[in-house]
């Protein structure tokens, strides 16, 4: 059996689908043929997410390609999903989350921590979490937008445009990379974007129940713990141009699940945790979505929104 894969074309995606690909063949007859389809998000580099966003945006055409049979599958990096995807498409299996932390590159002769860098420092970052976190911790140092794909991030930092930058360990480690890193930043205290660090592959909703290959790719833990933090995001009405953190733990048969709300220059942040079990991980996302919303962050949301869409105009 033949199937055709969507990805974007950046390193990273490439690297992800092969991935996907690679566990789909083994073991099996299905042979996976990868097709190369540009979105929205990698060809408007030149200007900051937060002006461009909205949903959809790294995923839009492949959306398209997949309703059109152009393709019969799709890999996405699961943070940069919307909650409410496309009618008719649906997300088939969720395989085992990779590191989902962020993490600190400092260029080459600096100190190599957070808490160390000199006062001023220059720090790249295209999300609006990242920014907060980083002005919650270290307001003395500077945050500057960085477009483009982990390879063009690190050449742009080895050029002295930045003295650090904050990236995903994920795909850091998925690129064989981990060796670049020089700080990872305690989930504790620095929570990461929902989904983050998980694949989730893509179908065509009518072919969900005929598509027996997705089952050998999902991983239950993983699923519950993004569905619970997908469930909080859209809780909170927030999507990726927002900056609304959340991770979920498994264990056992129980899930913890931390949320966090912060306005992007780190004067306010509203954070709330709680448990729940694994097989009904929506229940768990409501409650910390509701409680965050309870301890004050649908007002800062409200103001969040305002900003954005003035900025935007």
């Amino acid at each position: 059996m033949r199937l055709r894969l969507g990805t974007r074309g950046s390193l990273l995606a490439v690297t992800q689908s092969r991935w996907v690909a690679e566990r789909l063949e083994a073991g099996s007859n299905l042979k996976v043929e990868l097709e190369v389809i540009r979105t929205s998000g990698d060809i408007l580099q030149d200007q900051p997410l937060p002006e461009i966003g909205g949903k959809g945006l790294f995923t839009k055409e492949l959306d398209l390609a997949l309703l059109d049979g152009k393709i019969d599958l799709a890999v996405h990096s699961l943070k940069d999903l919307p909650t409410d995807l496309p009618e008719g498409v649906s997300i088939g299996a969720i395989p085992e989350r990779e590191d989902p932390r962020d993490v600190l590159i400092v260029r080459s002769g600096l100190p190599e921590t957070l808490d160390a860098l000199p006062k001023g420092a220059r720090v790249g970052s295209s999300s609006l979490r990242r920014a907060a976190l980083v002005r919650v911790l270290r307001p003395d140092i500077r945050v500057d937008d960085i477009r483009g794909n982990l390879d063009t991030r690190l050449r742009k930092l080895e050029r002295g445009e930045y003295e650090a930058i904050v990236l995903a360990a994920a795909g850091i480690h998925r690129l064989g990379w981990s060796d670049r890193i020089t700080e990872y930043l305690d989930p504790g205290s620095w929570l990461p974007a929902p989904g983050q660090g998980a694949l989730a592959v893509v179908v065509r909703t009518e072919d969900l129940s005929g598509a027996s290959w997705l089952r050998s790719l999902d991983h239950l833990p993983t699923r519950a713990a993004t569905m619970a933090e997908r469930r909080l995001l859209e809780e909170l009405g927030a999507g990726c141009r927002l900056p609304v953190a959340a991770l979920g733990l498994p264990f056992g048969g129980g899930l913890r699940l931390r949320g966090m709300v912060a306005h992007p220059d780190g004067s306010r942040m509203v954070r709330a945790e709680s448990t729940g079990a694994q097989d009904d991980p929506d229940a768990l996302g409501r409650r910390v979505g509701h409680e965050l919303l309870e301890r004050g962050a649908d007002l800062l949301l409200e103001d969040l929104r305002h900003e954005v869409e003035g900025s935007s105009r």
